[in-house]
């Protein structure tokens, strides 16, 4: 049997998931032993979990995202297709209803995978784990860090048993998600708390899993309403992703006042993100004209959603939620910050589900955690502090995206949007309703949706001058569905 390495080459990974996954994948070789701790016993294949609720909601990995995945795990694009999961180009695959408008179907400028939550995290799990410099302590509770203020050295544990250890490490790195005790955590240590910020928009999310009528089950383009923050009122949206097997994922959300069904009968405040709120699967799963495809025919600001889910099979009863709130600690603003500590994916920021985002920035936030570094070496004075610094750079890029419509929503920050939250919220606004008409730049604001490219794209002269021109062509009166889709999806 092999030594088992000092721990000072032994990098820890709190947390078993996207994230945290691909934060292993990025360590392995630059550790000497990369252990993943995870709460939850992680399933065999895909197959839901306790510790993810969120799976049952919709989920998209944006290009910027799937980029770094390939860099980090080369082929898994095609591992994931082949598993069942969708390449959709962008818009060229998009039915999108903004704030001003139809967006057409440009040619592709960027693209989207679309698969289940269960089915990507098994299959990159599969593929991380098959490097036997990473191994899985499933079924493990975090009790908290060793070390001090100046560094951490390791983490207490509590097993399957009950018993309590502790693993040295020469790295921590924090992937427990929008539950992180990372503050708690650090203030045991003498730090000082983060400065937060929280924007809640009272989103609700429920959603559902259908499947496609038969003619559709062989592809079929992304339908999303979007808010329309102008009209006043609560925000109500809904998005339909055809994911593996046929099947349709929908996700209807609507801000407070304006919630959507929490189950095919009568709307209700039951929360699925709770065990104990969970929907109970052993009954009907309703009609093709229940509260929850009354609401998307109804309540949204185009039926379209509704037309296609009422002609689709329920597979599943109504998952809902309201663990929707924007929150980002600024760890890279911390006067101190301990060695060989470090936090990435929703424990550092969690943001709206509705724009897609999470998935894409904890790709990224892996991937520069394997570019610091290689670039300063395995242990180095200050890497920990280097690394907190170069995440935040995608994890803000994200986050202005986020909270850019959110912060309007009354309630949604004690004081209220800044005066540059309305001036950039103003400036999208205009550049959303360009892009309505003008494909160039549609696409410069999918550069920076996809988040393979940063804001200053919008800012160029060219674009500017765009946006003061508006759109080069009409405005649509109609979804822009072909006539093969509408009749695949029994509408003609």
């Amino acid at each position: 049997m092999s030594e088992r390495p000092s721990p000072a080459r032994v990098a820890v990974v709190l947390g078993g998931s996207h994230t945290g996954m691909l934060a292993a994948r990025a360590l392995a070789g630059l550790a000497e032993r990369v252990v993943v701790v995870e709460r939850d016993v992680l399933p065999a294949g895909p197959d839901p979990r306790k510790g993810l609720p969120q799976a049952r909601h919709v989920h998209l990995l944006w290009s910027g995202g799937v980029l770094a995945m390939e860099e980090l795990l080369p082929g898994i694009t095609g591992a994931l297709r082949a598993a069942g999961a969708r390449r959709a180009p962008i818009t060229t695959d998009m039915v999108a209803l903004s704030a001003r408008g139809w967006f057409r179907r440009w040619p592709e400028s960027h693209h989207m995978v679309l698969a289940g939550r269960d089915l990507l995290d098994a299959t990159v799990r599969e593929r991380v784990l098959a490097d036997e410099r990473v191994e899985v302590l499933d079924g493990t509770e975090v009790l908290g860090l060793l070390g001090d203020a100046r560094a951490v050295t390791g983490v207490r544990l509590r097993g399957r048993d009950g018993r309590e250890s502790t693993l040295r490490a020469g790295l921590v790195v924090d992937t427990t998600g929008r539950g992180s005790a990372a503050p708690r955590w650090l203030a045991g240590l003498g730090l000082p708390a983060p400065v937060r910020r929280e924007v809640d928009s009272g989103l609700a999310y429920a959603s559902r899993l259908l499947l496609a009528p038969e003619a559709a089950r062989g592809g079929f383009p992304v339908v999303n309403v979007q808010v329309d923050p102008r009209a006043g009122g609560p925000g109500r949206a809904g998005v339909l992703l055809p994911i593996e097997n046929g099947r349709w994922l929908v996700t209807l959300s609507g801000t407070r006042g304006g919630e959507p069904p929490a189950s095919a009968g009568t709307p209700g405040p039951r929360d699925s993100s709770n065990p104990a709120g969970s929907p109970d699967l052993s009954g009907s799963f309703g009609s093709l004209d229940d509260e929850f495809v009354r609401f998307a025919r109804e309540k949204l600001r185009h039926p379209i959603i509704g037309e296609l889910i009422a002609r689709a099979e329920p597979l599943s009863d109504v998952a809902f939620t309201r663990t929707t709130v924007n929150r980002r600690h600024f760890y890279e603003r911390m006067p101190a910050w301990p060695e060989n500590f470090t936090v990435l994916g929703d424990a550092l920021a969690a943001y709206n589900p509705v724009y897609g985002h999470g998935l894409a920035v904890g790709a990224q936030s892996a991937l520069i955690l394997r570019e610091v570094t290689r670039r300063h070496g395995w242990g180095a004075p200050g890497l920990s502090r280097r690394v907190q610094k170069a995440v935040a750079r995608p994890v803000g890029a994200a986050w202005d995206l986020a909270i850019g419509q959110d912060v309007f929503y009354p309630g949604a920050t004690q004081n209220g949007p800044t005066l540059r939250d309305r001036l950039v919220a103003g400036y999208v606004d205009r550049l959303m309703y360009t892009a309505t008409g003008n494909g160039r730049i549609a696409r410069r604001v999918t550069d920076v949706t996809s988040l393979e490219r940063r804001a200053e794209v919008l800012l160029s002269p060219s674009v500017l001058l765009a946006a003061a021109v508006g759109p080069l062509k009409p405005p649509l009166n109609a979804p822009p569905l072909t006539a093969e889709e509408l009749k695949k999806a029994g509408l003609q």
